[in-house]
This record gives C-alpha cells, sequence and structure tokens, in this order.
C-alpha cells in the first residue's frame, strides 16, 4: 500500500532523516519507535504532506503507486482526511476548544462527502458508537475540556477513520493516558484494524506497546533506520545494541535493579545488571522506619462544590476523601492511580496550594494547615515539586541560570549571589548538566536535559520533601532511565523523601519503598511497593497491574 524510497529530509542542510526505505502492506500493522530527534514524526507528516516549506526531501513516498511528493496542496486535500488520516499526540490541543466534538467530526464528512445535514450527524453518532464513547449524543454536543483524556482521544480516533481511510497513521496515541485507559485505545485500534482492513503506521518509543499491536517493526535511530522485521523476532532476538537498549531501559518487573542501564551503557557494552537484593532493600527499610515519621497525613478531607443550577441542591466532589499515610525520611512513597482518583489534588493539598476541608498534615512535627503565611513560606522551602512538563513550567524569557538563581534569593539560601551561582553550577555538575548550560534558554534543550533543569531547581532549595508530579511521564525510555538513576543518586547523596506520582506503574514500582494506590479520592490499597506488586489484594489494583504493556 505504501513505499518509502531512499526518502531524506534535510533542514539548512542538515540532513534529518537519510535514505529511509520501508513499506506498509494492506491490512498490516507497522510500528515504528525509536527515541525523540530520530525522525518518526517527521516522517509522518511526509507521508500525511505537512512538511514545513523550509524542509528539502529527495527520494519518494507511494502510495498506491502515486508519488505522494510531487501532489500540489489543491491534489493533497483529496488524500489527506479521506485516503490516510492521522491521529496525533496529544489530544487536547489537537482538538478546537471552541467547537464541539460533534461539529469537528462532521466537518471532515462534510469536505469529503455528499451527505446531507442530518445523514452527517447520524453519521458521526454512529462513528461514536463504533469508538465505544458513552452517551454519543450527549458527546456530539460536548465540548472538547468537557470530557476526559481517553474520551478526547477517542473523537480523534472517530475523526480520523471518519472517512474509512486506507491508511491510519497514528504518532504517540497513548502517551499521556493511564495504563487502562491505553490498553483500551490499543484494542480499540486493534478492532478497528480487523473490522475495516485499513493499515495502521503506530508511532511509539515504548517497544512493549508496539509489541502488543504491530505485525512488523521499524527501529529508527538519529534519522535512520538500523533495523526492521518481524515484531516477534525484532523484540525477541533485537540484533542493534540500541534496539537491545530501548528493550533493557525499561524497569523490569521480576527483579529490582540499583541503576537501570541507558542506551550509552548497551552502546558501550557497561551494562551491569546490579540487583538491590530483598535482604539490602529489609535493611534500608530498618534504617529509615526506625524515626519518626517526616510526614504525617491524617483523616485527610478536599472537596470542591461544583456549579449548580439556579435553586438546584450544588453537587459535592469529594476530590480526597479521608486520607491517611506517613513518610519516613529517605524513603520514596509512590502514588499511582487512574486520572481524576485525586492524586494532584492530594499533593496540592500537601503542598497548601489547596485548603484542607478536614483533616491534619504534619510535617516534621507540626501542622502545617495551621500556619500563617510567613510560616507557610518558610515551608514551602522544605517542600518541593518537579513538574510533569519542564518546558512550559520554565520561564522562556529567562536564562536556566536566573530561573535557579530566582527561588534561591526569594529564600534567603547563601549569602550573596556570587556564593549563589557557586552553588548552581555545582549542582548542574551533580544532576549531569554542563557549566556552559548556565546562561542558555530553555528552548536551547532537550526534553531530557529540561527535565535535569527542573530537578536542578527544585533541590537548589535544600528541601526535605520532593513530589515527583509525572515528572518521567513524557520522557524517551532511555532518558527516563538517566532521570530515574539521578533521582535514586540525590536520593542518597541528600537523603532526600519523594512522593513519586505517576500513571506508569512499572516505573513507581522501581522508584517506591512503599506504595499508595488511590481510587476515587480514597486509598484502595497501601503497603509495601514489591508486595502490592506482586499481591494485589483489590481488583482495581490487579486491573492497573494487568494493563501494563508487558511486551513479548
Amino acid at each position: 500500500m505504501l513505499i518509502i524510497k531512499d526518502f531524506s529530509i534535510s533542514f539548512k542542510g542538515i540532513k534529518v532523516i537519510n535514505k529511509i526505505n520501508f513499506c506498509i502492506s494492506s491490512n498490516s500493522i507497522l510500528g515504528i519507535v525509536g527515541e525523540s530527534g530520530s525522525g518518526k514524526s517527521l516522517t509522518s507528516l511526509a507521508i500525511m504532506g505537512l512538511l514545513p516549506n523550509s524542509a528539502n526531501h529527495t527520494g519518494s513516498i507511494l502510495f498506491q503507486d502515486q508519488n505522494l511528493l510531487t501532489l500540489s496542496e489543491k491534489e493533497f486535500r483529496k488524500y489527506r482526511g479521506n485516503e490516510i488520516s492521522m491521529i496525533f499526540q496529544e489530544p487536547m490541543s489537537s482538538l478546537n476548544p471552541t467547537m464541539t466534538c460533534g461539529k469537528q467530526v462532521a466537518e471532515i464528512l462534510k469536505i469529503h462527502t455528499y451527505l446531507s445535514k442530518k445523514q452527517i450527524k447520524e453519521e458521526v453518532i454512529n462513528l461514536f458508537e463504533k469508538v465505544k464513547l458513552p452517551r454519543p449524543s450527549k458527546i456530539y454536543n460536548s465540548y472538547p475540556h468537557e470530557i476526559s483524556g481517553g474520551q478526547k482521544q477517542r473523537v480523534m480516533i472517530a475523526m480520523a477513520i471518519a472517512c474509512k481511510p486506507k491508511l491510519l497513521i497514528a504518532d504517540e496515541p497513548t502517551t499521556a493516558l493511564d495504563v487502562t485507559v491505553q490498553k483500551e485505545i490499543i484494542a480499540l485500534l486493534k478492532e478497528l484494524q480487523s473490522e475495516t482492513k485499513m493499515s495502521i503506521l503506530f508511532i511509539s518509543h515504548d517497544l512493549n506497546l508496539v509489541s502488543e499491536i504491530a505485525d512488523d517493526v521499524v527501529v529508527m535511530y538519529k534519522g535512520e533506520i538500523i533495523e526492521k522485521g518481524n515484531a516477534v523476532s525484532v523484540f525477541k532476538n533485537p540484533k542493534e545494541n540500541y534496539t537491545r537498549a530501548l528493550i533493557g531501559s525499561k524497569p523490569k518487573e521480576d527483579i529490582r535493579l540499583k541503576k537501570l542501564p541507558t542506551v550509552n551503557d548497551f552502546i558501550e557494552n557497561t551494562v551491569k545488571n546490579e540487583e538491590f537484593t530483598t535482604e539490602e532493600r529489609k535493611a534500608y527499610h530498618e534504617k529509615i522506619y526506625n524515626s519518626s515519621p517526616i510526614l504525617e497525613v491524617k483523616n485527610l478531607k478536599k472537596e470542591f462544590i461544583s456549579d449548580s443550577f439556579l435553586f438546584s441542591k450544588p453537587n459535592i466532589v469529594k476530590a480526597v476523601n479521608d486520607v491517611s499515610f506517613s513518610i519516613y525520611e529517605g524513603e520514596t512513597l509512590g502514588l499511582v492511580g487512574e486520572s481524576g482518583c485525586g492524586k494532584t489534588t492530594l499533593v496540592r493539598t500537601i503542598l497548601q496550594l489547596e485548603k484542607a476541608t478536614a483533616g491534619q498534615i504534619f510535617f516534621e512535627g507540626k501542622d502545617i494547615t495551621l500556619l500563617e503565611k510567613k510560616e507557610l513560606k518558610k515551608m514551602r522551602k522544605l517542600i518541593q515539586i518537579i513538574f510533569q512538563d519542564p518546558f512550559s513550567s520554565l520561564n522562556p524569557k529567562k536564562t536556566v541560570g536566573e530561573a535557579i538563581l530566582e527561588p534561591m534569593i526569594v529564600h534567603n539560601i547563601l549569602s550573596n549571589n556570587k556564593e549563589r551561582k557557586t552553588y548552581v553550577l555545582e549542582l548542574f555538575k551533580n544532576v549531569g548538566l554542563d557549566v556552559s548550560h548556565f546562561d542558555r534558554y530553555p528552548h536551547e534543550f532537550s526534553g531530557g536535559q529540561r527535565q535535569r533543569i527542573g530537578i536542578a531547581r527544585a533541590i537548589a532549595l535544600q528541601p526535605k520533601l520532593l513530589i515527583c508530579d509525572e515528572s518521567v511521564s513524557a520522557l524517551d525510555v532511555s532518558i527516563q532511565a538517566q532521570i530515574l538513576n539521578l533521582l535514586n543518586e540525590l536520593k542518597l547523596k541528600y537523603n532526600f523523601t519523594y512522593i513519586f506520582i505517576s500513571h506508569d506503574l512499572a516505573v513507581v514500582k522501581y522508584m517506591s519503598d512503599q506504595l499508595i494506590v488511590m481510587n476515587k479520592g480514597e486509598i484502595e490499597e497501601i503497603g509495601d511497593a514489591d508486595d502490592i506488586y506482586k499481591n494485589p489484594k483489590k481488583l482495581y489494583t490487579k486491573t492497573l497491574i494487568n494493563a501494563i504493556p508487558k511486551g513479548i
């Protein structure tokens, strides 16, 4: 169906994709894997005819014997959305916030079909039923912000399959979704592919995920294809070190490594695979649990009152409902659960960004829910957060050096700016950044480097408790391994205590001593991370664990 032959892309003379060759058969699923910057998304944009004007390309992309690269924009419109369709990575930014979901899907049918208004509406509702959206008629009239992330992604899928395309491109369609929603989306795509016989080009940096959906796989690295073939053979017997690295950088289910191997470890053959044994873990726990907790949360409640219509009774949402737990110095507490379970509200209440409806939060023995503004400022220095998206949490107008110095000045860390700069440059070395990075701006760094900057900024205030809120969710597996290794090294060096939030249970299990599973604002299960992972007591926890892509 699709043949890509000797295809290259360059910008200002710099090659970013170099003579790649692969094909997609009819009625099949091809997976493309590789890290950010490997050329996966650029390849998909080229197939869709969406490359920027500054891109120079050579070679050919044949779709049913038609070279797509020779088509004018007007000619391409017959193919785009009709014969070839695409699901983008981030549904929130891909959907128009000013239009209802139904109208956005109807627009595609209006452009490419001769159906009447009534027929178009019926077809959209049928599509919503096909992608298993609840209450299709209601969602037809709903705006994107009124539905969940998984539902938004289903609307995007409905839009993509509206004209029954022969080729569907799915570019990281499940990256920011919970494991259970991710599993549903993968099952849905497989079901639709089987039913409609369309071909799918599935792009992801998660090899386990690709192995669950793809017939064949292409591995890309720095703009080149370094390995391709049948998915089972590539994943079971990878020929290239880079492919082995992508598979091996993920935390293992059965063993807990002291240090996760990175791409460089595989390429340089320096993989150690030293295990953190049960005995070592037990000895560490005996040491940290033999003291008073650094943080105690007692019967915490946080309720929100949703808008009511005229004289109707207001609806009370129990975002956090009677939650109690303790964290000890040097411990990592893992916090997992689906979107809307109350994880973020819980940490916002701990940070005192939200006022508790009821309950107490003791930090170093003091109830922080009773603190005055001045005392609260001192406390905030000791509890810091590393955000999910380091780019949007950094000021694009300030150099990273200024961004890290600013909170140090506010909280009077050290006596003058000269001392502060020396301290920050030392921090840069500790988090794997270069001293020359001090005067650079956020846009000049990669995703992994920006996350290191976020970590440096958080630890610059010499905190005692660090909250990692989905701080590795959007990173490639090898960069994720580097950041997880760094967090563990810093924990030992500075005796940090972590609250580690993620929807990736394999990562949380690897990082955590104690694990809390939240569901609908309440603690579903709490205990040792390894024990819960091996023997979950609750059905909800079992469902979360079973939804993790296991790979081939």
